[in-house]
């Protein structure tokens, strides 16, 4: 069965939604169902939905809506089983050169040699988790227990856009040049992010996604 879902008020305009409190595939399609069935039909004085990995953070203006009407009608929605799927379930390949400056020291850290931290990140299949950090980043998971690997202790002041990197049990790719903590194995030349593309973001929560090694090509 699962877990009852928990409010939390963060100030006097927004409520944090909790549906569990790890990276787990079940709870993070639970948390976009939610998002998905308050947005179809939203109740007058929502703004905004933000979905997590397990919580869905729900932006409301207190001059419409009070806290407790707001909880009453998302406890009642709560109980709704939502049938339909994310329409987004898009499987995407993204080619890689696995040419990053960590490389050697995240196969080094876990006693593997750099083809195999290759071959481990490229065969593994990852689910879009959740959108953030910066315009276009997707956090996605899990990463195989084999390359797990802590993120820098200092972050880098620059990170080149489309650099690949591996946190945790995370990967992502940075779309834009921006300061970064995670270990970079590789880069792509994907464009991530891109204003004149509708929709300007490349991924959405509940893709799949393959990173495609560019030296077997």
């Amino acid at each position: 069965m699962p877990s009852a879902v928990r409010y939390q008020p963060l100030g006097d305009s927004a409520i944090n939604i909790e549906f569990g409190d790890q990276i787990d595939p079940d709870i993070n399609r639970r948390v976009h169902d939610f998002a998905d069935l308050i947005q179809r039909e939203p109740l007058n004085g929502i703004i905004e939905c933000v979905p997590t990995y397990c919580a869905l953070l729900v932006h409301y203006d207190p001059l419409v809506l009070s806290y407790q009407e707001l909880i009453q009608w998302l406890d009642a929605q709560s109980k709704i089983t939502n049938s339909q799927l994310l329409i987004t379930n898009r499987l995407i390949e993204i080619p890689t050169s696995y040419d990053g400056e960590d490389l050697d020291f995240v196969a080094q850290h876990n006693h593997l040699s750099v083809e195999d931290v290759i071959h481990i990140h490229s065969e593994t299949e990852y689910r879009v988790y959740m959108m953030g950090f910066t315009p276009g980043f997707a956090y996605m998971g899990k990463l195989d227990s084999r390359i797990v690997i802590p993120r820098l202790d200092s972050p880098r002041k620059l990170v080149k856009a489309g650099s690949v990197g591996i946190a945790g049990e995370q990967t992502g790719i940075y779309p834009i040049d921006s300061p970064g903590g995670w270990r970079l194995i590789g880069r792509t030349d994907v464009k991530l992010f891109d204003l004149d593309r509708d929709p300007p973001f490349l991924f959405a929560p509940n893709d799949r996604v393959r990173f495609v090694d560019a030296g077997k090509e």
